[in-house]
């Protein structure tokens, strides 16, 4: 399929092929599911952790005699049925990740790309140039297009002035083609993608 290819500022740029294998398939909700979970997964810290019996800091001295009180028989100050005692079967430090094949990482970024197609929000730009590097200038353009937490994929190196220009714009990231994520590209109301950006996607998705 054909799309239309513009200039940072507007202008047209003429127009591209994009490939339907990558571009003009029907999103399969399921897979992207499955995709964004083994990435927040992995994203997961796991550095969750509580203290447990034998760790909380109490004498081990038995606490009251066995027999002849009235109460329960307890032996140490450290059980979680105390205040302050240890915590029983509380989380401990792990990863969240899971496997997930290679080829089915690659057609969920394919469905990704394909729904943003299909939804409008898909735009192609020649290239990444912005006057004398200035975020200010780069803030015009993106107004001008009215893009609203619009991500950038570049070829394999971004342009450094562009990065620099966009650093600071909240609503604006810049991606190289192989930081291409299905996350951020669902996260993102407008996906831009610059023609070497595209020639790197097809290649990578090959």
């Amino acid at each position: 399929m054909k799309a239309d290819a513009i200039k940072i500022d507007g202008a047209s740029a003429g127009s591209v092929e994009l490939d339907d294998a990558i571009f003009g398939l029907e999103p399969r909700a399921d897979i992207l599911h499955r995709v964004v979970r083994w990435q927040r997964n992995n994203a997961q810290a796991g550095t969750h952790s509580t203290l447990g019996r034998s760790d909380v800091s109490y004498s081990t001295k038995k606490i009251y005699r066995q027999k002849g009180t009235g109460g329960a028989r307890h032996g140490s100050k450290g059980a979680p049925i105390f205040r302050h005692g240890g915590v029983y079967k509380g989380p401990t430090p792990r990863s969240h990740g899971h496997e997930l094949t290679k080829k089915f990482r690659k057609l969920g970024l394919r469905h990704a790309l394909s729904a943003k197609m299909l939804a409008g929000e898909l735009v192609v730009i020649d290239q990444l140039a912005v006057d004398n590097a200035k975020t200010s200038a780069l803030a015009k353009h993106v107004n001008d297009r009215g893009w609203k937490r619009a991500l950038i994929i570049d070829g394999a190196e971004v342009n450094a002035d562009f990065v620099r220009a966009a650093r600071n714009l909240a609503n604006l990231d810049v991606l190289p083609s192989m930081g291409a994520n299905v996350y951020d590209i669902l996260k993102s109301d407008t996906l831009v993608i610059t023609k070497a950006g595209l020639e790197a996607l097809e290649a990578r998705l090959k």
